[in-house]
C-alpha cells in the first residue's frame, strides 16, 4: 500500500529526511514514531503529496505520488495534527463540503455520510455547530471527513493529542474499528498509544528509519534471568560457557535468593540451554525467564544512540 524509497527533504540547512525507506502492506496498522524534529510530519506531507521531496520516490496503492498526486490523494484519508474545521458550520454541512471537494456524487453522498457517521458515532450531532462540540467530538468529525470517501489508506497525525483519557480510549477504539476497511499509518510520540493500536512500528530518528519491526518482535531479547534458592559454586562460570552467552552477572538478592542476569547474542533464546544445565547440575531453580523489552526501552535506546 505504501512504498517509500530514498526519501530526502531539507529546509535550507536543516535535513528533515535523510534517505528514508519503508513499506506498508495492505491491511496493516503501522505506528510512525520519533522524537520531536525526527521528520514524522515531513514524511507524512510527502506521502500525501502536500510536500515535494528533494529526492526519492513515494508510491501509494501502486500510484507514484510525485507524478500523479491527485490520483493518489483520492485513495488517501488524512487527519492532520490540527484538523481544519470550521466552527460556525454544522457537522453535516461541513461533511457535505468535504464530499464535494472529494468529488463524491450526490447519488452516493447519503450512503457514504451514513457510513462515516455511524463509524464515528456522530449521529446525534449532525445539526450541531462544530464550535459547540468537545475536543473529542471534533476529532471524530476530523476522522469522519478522512473516511468519508472510504479511502484505501488512512493517515493519522497525532490523532489523540490534547484529549482527556476517556476521549483517548474512544478514539483508539474507533481507529481499531476503521482498520477493517483501510490500511492505517498512525503517527504519534505517545508510545502507549502506538502499543495499544498498532501491529508494527517504524521508529524515525534524525530523518532516518532506525527500527522497523512488528511489536511482538521488537519486544524480544536474547537476555535471560535465572533465580536460584541460594548461591551455587561456579554458577557464573558455567553459564558463561554456554553457547550464545556474552556476559553473566550474578548477585545475592534481598530475599536471600541468588539472581543471574545473562546477556546473549542477538536472536538466541538462552532459556532451553540454561534449563538443561540447571537440571543437569541440580540447581535449586526458582525462576527462569526470557527478558522482554518495552517499546519505551527500545525507543529511548535508539534516541540516545543518535
Amino acid at each position: 500500500m505504501i512504498f517509500v524509497e530514498g526519501l530526502t527533504k531539507s529546509y535550507g540547512e536543516i535535513h528533515a529526511l535523510r534517505g528514508m525507506n519503508f513499506q506498508v502492506k495492505q491491511g496493516e496498522i503501522v505506528g510512525l514514531l520519533g522524537p520531536n524534529g525526527a521528520g514524522k510530519s515531513t514524511a507524512i506531507k510527502c506521502l500525501t503529496g502536500y510536500l515535494h521531496p528533494d529526492e526519492g520516490s513515494v508510491h501509494v496503492d501502486g500510484i507514484d505520488v510525485l507524478d500523479s498526486p491527485i490520483k493518489a490523494q483520492k485513495r488517501i484519508g488524512y487527519l492532520p495534527e490540527n484538523t481544519p474545521l470550521y466552527p460556525e458550520m454544522s457537522v453535516q454541512a461541513y461533511l457535505r463540503m468535504i464530499a464535494e471537494l472529494r468529488g463524491v456524487s450526490d447519488e452516493v453522498f447519503v450512503e457514504k455520510l451514513s457510513v462515516a457517521i455511524i463509524a464515528t458515532g456522530l449521529g446525534d450531532r449532525l445539526t450541531q455547530p462544530i464550535g459547540q462540540l468537545s475536543k473529542g467530538l471534533r476529532q471524530r468529525v476530523g476522522l469522519a471527513q478522512a473516511i468519508l470517501h472510504k479511502p484505501r489508506l488512512l493517515i493519522l497525525d497525532e490523532p489523540t493529542i490534547g484529549l482527556d483519557p476517556t476521549q483517548i480510549v474512544e478514539i483508539r477504539n474507533l481507529i481499531k474499528d476503521l482498520s477493517g476497511d483501510s490500511t492505517i499509518l498512525f503517527s504519534s510520540h505517545i508510545l502507549s498509544e502506538v502499543e495499544a493500536v498498532c501491529d508494527r512500528v517504524i521508529i524515525l530518528v534524525n530523518g532516518e528509519v532506525k527500527a522497523d519491526s512488528r511489536l511482538g518482535d521488537i519486544a524480544q531479547t536474547s537476555d535471560a534471568t535465572l533465580i536460584v534458592e541460594h548461591e551455587v559454586p561456579n554458577i557464573e562460570s558455567m553459564l558463561n560457557h554456554l553457547d550464545g552467552v556474552k556476559k553473566v552477572k550474578c548477585q545475592r538478592m534481598r530475599e536471600g535468593y541468588y539472581s543471574c542476569e545473562i546477556v546473549g547474542d542477538t536472536g538466541v533464546d538462552l532459556c532451553p540451554a540454561i534449563y538443561d544445565l540447571a537440571r543437569e547440575e541440580q540447581w535449586p531453580l526458582r525462576e527462569l525467564r526470557r527478558d522482554v523489552r518495552t517499546l519505551e526501552t527500545v525507543f529511548n535506546e535508539l534516541v540516545a544512540i543518535n
